[in-house]
């Protein structure tokens, strides 16, 4: 027979047991539920994908590619080529057809996409790219800052998103902000255009931007022919560069000189494709 004092006190132990687990409880919980982590196989013992997680990947959207976005990748994917096939050999860059030379470079890239293109406002007009704005108009300053001002009526798809003039009445100091400002502009498809004065030579040169301008790096990447090189019996023979990545400073010290500057032309927004 039981004594009541007895009854009750194993009735306080069941009590404090359901309250407070035994020690390792709740380590044993964690793990048993982790070992129920599971996925469903088929009797050929291939994976089942869980539709339920497809379903919410197919939700996301995905940015949608539009035909400006279209033409510069298929400039950018021409480039690579050209790159690849050039395999680190310099290529002649020398007469004026040849399309190594630093503007024929960019200027073949976009010619060759630029049929499967139009601009919104004038879907009938042909684009073209400007040619370099002759050195007589570009006084005070030097050759090859800038492009020719063709309308877009006459099929300049591209406009000046951001120019740089070194400003005498300047300091040197402030002129560089003024040109890392310039840089820091930079965005994925952009041409540049500058005059400059650093350690691969003097004079004009052209390149495209194939990211934007990365704040955390401080860098940008591009493409480009010729800005670096070498003559062989007098011809002139560039490398070709694709993915290169240098800091904007770097680039702001190119045309941070008197006389000289630099203009990133961009796509307008309106590019469509051809009918």
């Amino acid at each position: 027979m039981s004594v009541p004092w007895m009854r009750k006190g194993l009735a306080m132990l069941l009590l404090l047991l359901l309250v407070f687990p035994v020690p390792g409880q709740a380590e044993e919980d964690e793990e048993e539920l982790i070992i129920e982590e599971y996925v469903l196989l088929t009797d050929d013992g291939e994976e089942i994908p869980d539709l339920e997680a497809m379903e919410d990947a197919a939700a996301t959207p995905v940015p949608e590619l539009t035909p400006r976005d279209d033409f510069i990748d298929r400039m950018v994917q021409l480039g690579e080529k050209l790159y690849d096939k050039a395999n680190g050999r310099a290529q002649r860059a020398h007469y004026a057809s040849d399309i190594y030379v630093c503007k024929n470079f960019t200027v073949y890239l976009f010619r060759e996409n630029r049929d499967a293109f139009r601009m919104a406002e004038y879907p009938d007009v042909r684009l073209r790219i400007p040619n370099n704005m002759p050195a007589r108009q570009c006084k005070p300053y030097a050759y090859g800052l800038a492009w020719e001002e063709i309308d877009a009526s006459e099929g300049n798809p591209f406009y000046a998103a951001a120019e740089f003039r070194y400003d005498p009445e300047l300091s040197k100091e402030e002129n560089m902000e003024k040109a890392l400002a310039f840089m820091r502009e930079v965005r994925r498809g952009d041409f540049m255009q500058m005059s400059a004065d650093y350690e691969y030579g003097v004079g004009a040169h052209s390149a495209i931007f194939i990211s934007d301008y990365d704040p955390a790096t401080d860098t940008v990447h591009w493409m480009d022919s010729n800005m670096r090189g070498k003559k062989v019996n007098g011809i002139r023979y560039g490398i070709v560069q694709f993915n290169e990545e240098k800091s904007i400073e770097w680039w702001a010290s190119c045309f941070c000189k008197k006389t000289r500057g630099a203009t990133l032309y961009r796509l307008r927004d309106d590019i469509i494709y051809a009918d």
